[in-house]
């Protein structure tokens, strides 16, 4: 889920300093255990612990609502604030990071699953667990082969977009139970379709409740968030319904709960049906690490503390592998749940341990109660849930900066609404990637003329932009390969072309072009071939090495001339001043400058 979060200084005696590491970091290996709980002090812990009671007196609602969303059965939420927790913090290296349930994920599960199993099923859950195992086999995959980079292509703005689509996939979704009315599409559009036709036999006990259950949540995060609202209308509400029977006044309840500790095996599903969740373990996947990656670099950041995020994948992995084994659903690191410790003054992950300690004691002793749970009570707080996730605001500033990305983070929300969830997470790392494409596709160009005081300034790259009379200084933005070589042959021609004087030089500042492939060479050396046969020297100016060892071995510096390759753009142009005054040559003739160097 996204938030936003204001940074403050760093605070507490157990931070560590920006780059200190734990005793377990600095003593090397693969794997390395509690970095998230070393070093431990006697006013840290119990700092810790309580900061623990707290996250589970917010969070155990806020879990009840996610199962609802993953279509699972309500005990199962309490699953996973117990092992998948205790994993992360034996093998996670962030400190502050909640690895829980999360929304974004449960949606991206039950819109796989809903398809292949009735909801909350024995069927249902089997499959479930088979996400987080297949999720946990992915994660412990893309630490071995160091894949971490991947959470670096999923862009704020799609994800932003997508998870806005979920908000309003996952609300529409709970807006039947809220109102007493039984929908029966799978669809978002059907849903809403479904509630509207079904206004007129609303039932209004249903209504009421879920109206003062959402204003009295809204209500206390607006005025009093450190209060943990959900909690007390979760438990307001189950009062109410055991004492006045809320049941029999035709309002839905949750029903007897199977209290006590989970059963530990691995799922019952055969390969060939697992075979089919693969591709929704993928979206799961992309999610946790984009998402995981980025909560935990802000709060490291934020507190300066050592982040080790080969660690975290374990850890992540862990969590997914011990919520399977558990019978629960997939996990994730959550902005929101993370931000609860902080604020809650948890610093380490001994506070995720106490939130584990005290869902032991829910789940031993008092579960009971939860079958007075009006269902409407969990819809309202799923709903809760899904308006926070609407990131008006994300969207706005994006709008204002970037009206183009705004296109495609609202494409994206309207993909996750009218086709899927798995299809949005999907579509939201294929847009992030082609925004990475289009960088280099089309990459700023320019020409380098003087200004007005003697400044230098970059102009369009259009034909009869000159940097000087006779000469171009030309800015190719990017690194040159196979589909943006075309682009860069065609704007220097049409440099050299039509300039009223005549061009002489064409210099390439390619400070920003870190290399070349095969294809961009070829078209460089056909290039090259032009430009002598119309008298036009071509000069290269700041030079990368990893672009001289690319040029070296396309045979490019030989073709061009070594001595046509200049240390700065002042030497470039002082090489160029000695010529300018003489009649011009072709770019084959022996004219020299800087000690005798052919030209």
């Amino acid at each position: 889920m996204t938030m936003r979060i204001q940074a403050t200084p760093p605070r507490g005696p157990d931070r560590l300093q920006s780059g200190q590491r734990t005793p377990q970091a600095r003593s090397g290996g693969w794997l390395r255990l509690f970095q998230g709980i070393w070093p431990v002090t006697r006013a840290g812990a119990l700092r810790d612990a309580l900061a623990g009671f707290q996250l589970a007196a917010m969070n155990i609602p806020q879990a009840l609502g996610y199962t609802k969303i993953a279509g699972m059965p309500v005990v199962t939420g309490f699953y996973t604030l117990l092992l998948p927790l205790l994993a992360f913090a034996v093998f996670g290296s962030s400190r502050y990071l909640v690895v829980a349930a999360d929304s974004a994920t449960a949606a991206i599960l039950a819109g796989k699953l809903e398809g292949m199993a009735p909801v909350a099923s024995a069927r249902y859950v089997a499959l479930a667990s088979t996400v987080a195992l297949l999720t946990a086999g992915f994660l412990l995959l893309a630490r071995v082969l160091k894949l971490g980079f991947l959470a670096d292509f999923l862009s704020q703005t799609v994800l932003i977009g997508f998870l806005t689509g979920v908000g309003f996939q996952v609300g529409i979704a709970v807006l039947g139970e809220m109102v007493g009315l039984e929908v029966h599409s799978n669809r978002t559009v059907g849903q809403l379709i479904g509630v509207i036709r079904g206004l007129p036999q609303i039932h209004l006990p249903t209504v009421l409740i879920s109206a003062v259950v959402l204003t009295s949540v809204f209500a206390f995060s607006r005025f009093a968030p450190k209060v943990p609202g959900p909690l007390i209308a979760v438990a307001g509400a189950i009062a109410a319904s055991a004492a006045w029977n809320f049941a029999g006044h035709g309002i839905t309840i949750v029903g007897p709960v199977v209290g006590g500790l989970p059963h530990l095996g691995l799922p019952d599903v055969r390969w060939k049906e697992a075979a089919p969740l693969l591709g929704v373990s993928g979206s799961c996947f992309v999610m946790i690490v984009a998402q995981s990656a980025a909560t935990a670099r802000f709060y490291a950041g934020r507190h300066h503390q050592h982040l080790d995020e080969s660690a975290d994948l374990v850890g992540l992995s862990a969590a997914n592998a011990a919520a399977a084994l558990s019978g629960t659903f997939v996990v994730d690191g959550s902005p929101t749940q993370t931000a609860m410790v902080e604020s809650s003054g948890g610093q380490s992950q001994l506070a995720q341990v106490a939130t584990a300690m005290t869902v032991v004691f829910v789940l031993l002793f008092l579960t009971k109660p939860l079958q007075y749970l009006p269902r409407c009570v969990l819809g309202a707080i799923v709903f809760f849930i899904a308006v926070r996730l609407i990131d008006v605001r994300g969207l706005r500033e994006i709008r204002r900066e970037s009206p183009g990305e705004y296109a495609l983070a609202v494409f994206t929300a309207a993909v996750v609404v009218l086709v899927g969830v798995e299809q949005g997470i999907l579509l939201a790392m294929v847009l992030s990637l082609l925004r990475v494409v289009r960088h280099s596709y089309r990459p700023h160009t320019g020409v380098f003329v003087v200004s007005q005081g003697d400044a230098w300034q970059l102009v369009p790259a259009v034909p009869g932009a000159v940097t000087e009379p006779g000469l171009v200084i030309y800015r190719f933005g990017a690194a040159l390969f196979y589909a943006n070589a075309s682009l860069f042959a065609e704007e220097a021609r049409g440099l050299v072309g039509p300039a009223p004087s005549g061009v002489r030089w064409l210099v390439v500042d390619a400070e920003a072009i870190t290399n070349v492939d095969y294809t961009a060479a070829r078209m460089v050396q056909q290039l090259q071939k032009e430009l002598v046969h119309g008298g036009v020297v071509l000069v290269l100016a700041r030079v990368p090495l990893s672009l001289k060892a690319d040029l070296d071995r396309h045979l490019l510096t030989e073709v061009i001339g070594p001595a046509r390759f200049f240390d700065r753009l002042h030497d470039a142009l002082a090489a160029f001043a000695e010529l300018k005054d003489r009649p011009a040559q072709t770019a084959s003739g022996s004219q020299s400058v800087s000690g005798g160097t052919s030209l």
